[in-house]
């Protein structure tokens, strides 16, 4: 170990080998939950590549050089565990929950499932198909038609642009190889973070850890350099025609990454956070909930929406602020009006300290209890981390929040919220206006 820092209850160690270990010491129940974090995902993705790592989370779970799917599966069930893999865009995840007594053996097979997945063809075929499907259905729902095509207006030549999915063109010609080559390139000690959270001493889990991947030696090859292309926000509209029962109406706003890319010094992090927060306040006053501006106003009031909301998801690199409704058709163009008076309000009729502090409440709220489960809590400190933020960020989080101010929210909204990004789906006659 080459560096440790001991919060309690959480303790933060690098092992020799780059990997980054996260204890949080939760007794009040018997279990524990890991998340295992590999700093990669889809970012790593160009349009032919499509749905790689989706596809390899998929597999990774069904074999190693030592078992074989079924015996993989009889493990985690013949103790009740739970064992999953994932992919986003900005990272690899395999996730576990066990009771404390199962945890070692469930660990080991992890570290196992990390180190030497075989990706069976059989298990790759039959996942390639059914990843094909899912792609097949998500072309039948009119909200995920339009966040895709959301997605590759804002982004164009970015990997964001692209479905973690992939499409059925660039999954069809994923090969063993491929999911081969992914894995020798990003799963590495030194590209890794494991976050523990349950009844376990923090001693104990970093002695488990070492046990298990403490002999896994770093390539000698420095970790690879992610070369993206630059966004630059250039809003436009675009529409596709569909049969549909209802209308999608969705505006996009480029938004910073979670940390501004060079940031340098506390003073640019801090700014950086600054932003985030004062953007998550907006956007929760905007769509979250039934109280929410975009619900009251537009559903409630004007009968405008089937289902209206608001989200704003952080990321590495520039990020999306996307408010949404389902209308009629006939209300296409009345639902567009609305969506873009109602965020630009966000700049015209800044916030009076009521609102702002309902709307802190709620974001404080919402994130105590996003972290009452073992697994929600080593879900939040690995993403922190995963993400450059650290473990110091949940504290901060709340102290920046609280001190958010109305001049903050004003700053925010005109800067980001300006000019959208238009994405439409619906019948012609409407959405071709």
């Amino acid at each position: 170990m080459n560096l440790g820092i001991k919060h309690s209850p959480q303790t933060r160690i690098v092992l020799a080998n780059g990997i980054v270990v996260l204890v949080w010491e939760n007794p009040s129940a018997d279990i524990i939950a890991a998340r295992l974090f590999i700093r990669a995902g889809s970012q790593w993705e160009v349009s032919q590549s499509a749905g790689l790592s989706h596809l390899l989370s998929a597999v990774l779970t069904k074999g190693t050089e030592q078992r074989s799917s079924l015996e993989i599966a009889e493990q985690v069930e013949s103790v009740g565990a739970s064992l999953g893999a994932d992919s986003a865009t900005d990272y690899f995840l395999l996730s576990l929950k066990t009771v404390s007594a199962d945890f070692a053996e469930m660990l080991a097979l992890a570290g196992e499932l990390l180190r030497s997945p075989s990706f069976p063809q059989s298990e790759i075929d039959l996942e390639r198909r059914l990843t094909m499907q899912a792609i097949r259905s998500q072309q039948e729902q009119p909200f995920s038609i339009a966040f895709d095509q959301l997605r590759r207006i804002m982004y164009g030549e970015h990997p964001y642009a692209l479905s973690g999915l992939g499409t059925e063109a660039s999954v069809a010609q994923l090969e063993r190889t491929d999911l081969q080559r992914y894995h020798q390139t990003h799963f590495r000690p030194d590209n890794l973070v494991i976050s523990l959270s349950g009844r376990i001493q923090s001693d104990d889990a970093i002695a488990l850890v070492e046990k298990v991947f403490g002999d896994w030696q770093a390539p000698a090859t420095p970790l690879p350099v992610l070369n993206l292309p630059a966004i630059t926000s250039q809003p436009v509209r675009a529409a596709i025609a569909q049969e549909t029962q209802q209308s999608i109406v969705m505006l996009g706003y480029l938004a910073p990454p979670v940390v501004r890319e060079g940031a340098k010094g506390d003073e640019d992090i801090h700014q950086s956070l600054q932003n985030y927060t004062a953007l998550k306040l907006l956007n929760s006053y905007l769509g979250n909930g039934l109280s929410s501006r975009l619900f009251v106003e537009l559903r409630e009031k004007r009968g405008l929406a089937y289902d209206v909301s608001a989200f704003y998801a952080p990321r590495l690199h520039p990020a999306q602020f996307v408010v949404y409704m389902g209308t009629a058709p006939e209300n296409t163009a009345i639902a567009l009006d609305g969506l873009k008076t109602e965020v630009d309000r966000l700049r015209t009729h800044p916030f009076n300290s009521e609102t702002l502090q309902a709307a802190k409440d709620k974001i404080l709220g919402q994130h105590a209890l996003g972290k009452q489960t073992n697994a929600q809590i080593a879900q939040t400190f690995g993403w922190y981390e995963t993400v450059g933020l650290g473990i110091g960020f949940d504290a901060q989080f709340q102290e920046q929040m609280s001190a958010v101010t109305i001049a903050d929210t004003q700053t925010v909204a005109d800067q980001y919220l300006v000019e959208p990004y238009i994405s439409l789906v619906g019948p012609a006659d409407v959405v071709k206006e």
